[in-house]
C-alpha cells in the first residue's frame, strides 16, 4: 500500500484524486488549508494565495472563521473520497490547554480524523504545541504533524525533539524534512525514537537518501501537494531506494503501522 503522508485539500478534490491515480498512490493523508494555490490563474492571484500561506506558516491563524471553514472543507473532501483520504484535523494553538484538549476531542476524534496537523506554530514558538501533544497522548497517541520548512527554525526542531522525548507515546512528525535544516532534523530523529521525518519538498536529493539511510523505520514519503507532486515525490524515494522492504516501508508501510491500517 502506497500512502502519501502529506497533502492538503485541493479545489476541486477530484483533481487531487487524478494526481494520486497518476502516481499510483492508494491513500493520502489530508490536511485542511487556508491557501489554495491550485486556484490561481495568474501571477497576481498566485501572490494572493502565497500571502495567505505566509500568514499560516508564520502562526497567524486568520481567526476562528477561517479555521472553521478549512475544517469543514477537509471534512467534505474526506466524506466524498473516504477510500482515498485519511483526514488529520488541525487545532488552534492560541487557546488554553483545556480548550485545546476539548478541540482535539471534538474536531479531531469526534470527526473521525486519524491524527492532528499540520500544525504551524510561529517561528521560534514550537513549544506552543505541547498541550496538543498532551491531548494526543490522552487519545492513545494520535500522530501529530508539524510544519518543518521555513519559517520553522533549527531551534524549533530542537524544541520539537525535546517535546517528543517528553511525550514518548505520541508519534511526532516533522514535515518537509525540516526544510533547509534537514541535516539537523535527521540528527534529532536519530536520537529521538518517536520523532518521524516526512520527506516532501526536500531541497537536495541526498537529503532524502541520507534520511532514509539514517532513520529507515521513521521516514515517510509525502508530496505536500498541491505544493509538490505525488508522482515526482514517489520517484524521488524510488530513485534513492531499491525495490524491496525498505522502499515499501518508506512509501507507506511505516504510516500504515502508525495508523493501524
Amino acid at each position: 500500500m502506497i500512502i502519501d503522508a502529506h497533502s492538503h485539500v485541493h479545489d476541486p478534490a477530484h483533481g487531487h484524486i487524478a494526481l494520486l491515480d497518476e502516481a499510483g498512490v492508494d491513500l493520502a493523508v489530508l490536511f485542511g488549508t487556508r491557501p489554495h494555490p491550485e486556484r490561481a490563474t495568474d501571477l497576481a492571484s498566485f501572490r494572493r494565495e502565497m500571502r495567505v500561506l505566509d500568514e499560516t506558516v508564520s502562526g497567524r491563524s486568520g481567526g476562528p472563521d477561517s479555521h472553521q471553514a478549512a475544517g469543514e472543507e477537509l471534512a467534505a473532501a474526506c466524506a466524498a473520497y473516504p477510500d482515498r483520504f485519511i483526514g488529520f484535523g488541525k487545532v488552534r494553538m492560541d487557546r488554553s490547554a483545556a480548550q485545546i484538549a476539548a478541540d482535539v476531542e471534538r474536531e479531531v476524534v469526534g470527526r473521525g480524523f486519524r491524527g492532528i496537523g499540520e500544525l504551524t506554530p510561529p517561528p521560534d514558538g514550537a513549544g506552543r504545541i505541547e498541550p496538543v501533544l498532551r491531548a494526543a497522548a490522552d487519545h492513545g497517541g494520535l500522530p501529530v504533524v508539524v510544519h518543518g520548512f521555513a519559517p520553522t527554525t533549527a531551534g524549533d526542531l530542537a524544541t520539537l525533539a525535546g517535546l517528543a522525548r517528553r511525550h514518548p507515546t505520541v508519534p511526532l512528525v516533522i514535515s518537509q524534512l525540516g526544510g533547509l535544516n534537514w541535516l539537523t532534523a535527521i540528527e534529532l530523529a536519530r536520537e529521538t525514537p518517536n520523532l518521524f521525518l516526512e520527506l516532501s519538498t526536500a531541497s537536495v536529493i541526498f537529503a532524502v537518501r541520507l534520511a532514509i539511510e539514517e532513520v529507515p523505520d521513521r521516514t515517510m514519503f509525502g508530496s505536500d501537494a498541491p505544493y509538490g507532486d505525488p508522482l515526482l515525490a514517489r520517484a524521488t524515494v524510488e530513485r534513492v531506494t531499491g525495490p524491496g522492504a525498505l522502499r515499501d516501508r518508506v512509501l507507506g508501510g511505516t504510516l500504515a503501522e502508525l495508523l493501524d491500517l
